[in-house]
């Protein structure tokens, strides 16, 4: 097989959840331009509008509207899907939230909140994409992490909680899974200039602190995703189990 190749994704069928928007979009896009047909899951109004414009060079992307806090919708959104494009052979776990607030101070429903989303759904969906992938023994599942999975952050315990979580599920997903064929592993966005992180960006104390640790000099964008999603989507990685991999301009090197 050639090198190209190793990165097509023709006629694989790829859900991303928080696709409407952010990372999710950038990384769908990516899917789709390899040549996956892609449903995205989100709750956000921005849905439609962008699942038509990734359809718009002939990709098959289609919308699946779900608030994946909520148990029975998201495992209508998985049958949806199935339903949909057949069976399942690439999972992105994206959608995430975080709630900010001193941690003594910090809310039950709001840390109850962010593990449903970042960590439950996650797992949830990992388990029904799993049914399904080792019958066929294949499929590729991508958790997207955090630099949080391996730093506390600030006035976010259970963002950085749930994310580190993720980390290990990967790992743990994998231990089981990668001798019957499906690759688990995930991807720890550094700091991103993405509507998760406006009010992060809005300290400029922080905002100027963070900057002067990235070697790169700049905060990723969501385009700084893609090679490594459909790396991870692809029969490139195809000895890939289990990993985390960090895209960080390279703040956890500094």
């Amino acid at each position: 097989m050639s090198l190209l190749k190793l990165f097509e994704l023709s006629g694989k069928k790829a859900l991303v959840t928080g696709g409407a928007y952010g990372l999710g979009k950038a990384m769908a896009r990516a899917l789709a331009e390899a040549g996956a047909e892609v449903g995205l899951v989100d709750l956000s109004e921005k849905l439609d509008e962008a699942a038509k414009e990734l359809s718009a060079n002939k990709h098959l992307v289609a919308a699946i509207k779900a608030d994946l806090g909520n148990r029975k919708q998201r495992k209508d959104a998985f049958q949806l899907f199935i339903k949909t494009f057949g069976t399942i052979d690439i999972l992105v776990n994206n959608a995430g939230i975080t709630r900010r607030h001193p941690a003594e101070k910090f809310p039950l429903q709001d840390w109850d909140a962010v593990l449903e989303i970042n960590l439950t759904a996650v797992f949830e969906l990992c388990q029904m994409a799993g049914k399904i992938m080792l019958k066929k023994g294949s499929g590729k599942i991508i958790n997207i992490a955090s630099l949080l999975a391996f730093s506390g952050g600030v006035t976010v315990p259970a963002y950085a909680a749930s994310k580190g979580a993720v980390a290990q599920l990967t790992k743990s997903l994998a231990n089981e899974w990668a001798a019957k064929g499906i690759n688990v592993n995930a991807i720890a966005p550094g700091y991103m200039d993405t509507p998760l992180n406006a009010a992060l960006k809005k300290d400029r104390k922080r905002y100027r602190s963070i900057l002067e640790r990235i070697p790169a000099g700049r905060w990723g964008q969501p385009q700084d995703l893609t090679g490594t999603v459909v790396f991870l989507a692809s029969k490139a990685s195809d000895y890939v189990n289990g990993a985390v991999l960090v895209v960080d301009g390279g703040f956890l090197g500094r």
